[in-house]
């Protein structure tokens, strides 16, 4: 089950966080979405120690915690999309197709000429269409 999901600019800003969950955990979420940062600009900085090429935007698995699983994608244009699941055995290929309708979603929300590049994205579309995409996730994954 995908907890939260996160946008955060090329300047490690956020731009939109999301949890889904039912309990007060919002904080500790914002917090470990927080940490992988590091974990991305670790990978970004250093590709020849581990992880996927330059030309690769899916990061992969970034850390596990106790009872989370955080993973990665990093746009061309230095965006950072983030997720945070409670599932321990959840397919790459699930999470690649997650970022992709992701990374679609963020494309379309961007591309209105209303939005601030670089500001937070407020958009209700946005949002009803990022919960589409988590609901769709967990089904495809318990399937």
């Amino acid at each position: 089950m995908i907890v939260c999901v996160a946008v955060v600019g090329h300047q490690n800003n956020p731009l939109y966080i999301q949890s889904f969950t039912e309990e007060d955990d919002a904080l500790k979420l914002h917090h470990i979405v927080h940490c992988s940062l590091d974990v991305v600009d670790e990978r970004v900085n250093n590709p020849k120690k581990s992880g996927p090429t330059l030309n690769e935007t899916f990061l992969g698995l970034l850390y596990p915690t106790e009872n989370y699983k955080v993973y990665g994608y990093l746009t061309n244009t230095k965006v950072k999309f983030i997720l945070v699941t409670t599932d321990l055995d959840v397919r790459d290929a699930d999470v690649r197709n997650f970022f992709r309708s992701f990374h679609a979603a963020y494309v379309d929300a961007v591309s209105n000429p209303f939005h601030v590049p670089g500001k937070k994205i407020t958009s209700k579309t946005f949002a009803n269409r990022v919960s589409t995409i988590v609901k769709s996730f967990g089904l495809s994954s318990a399937g």
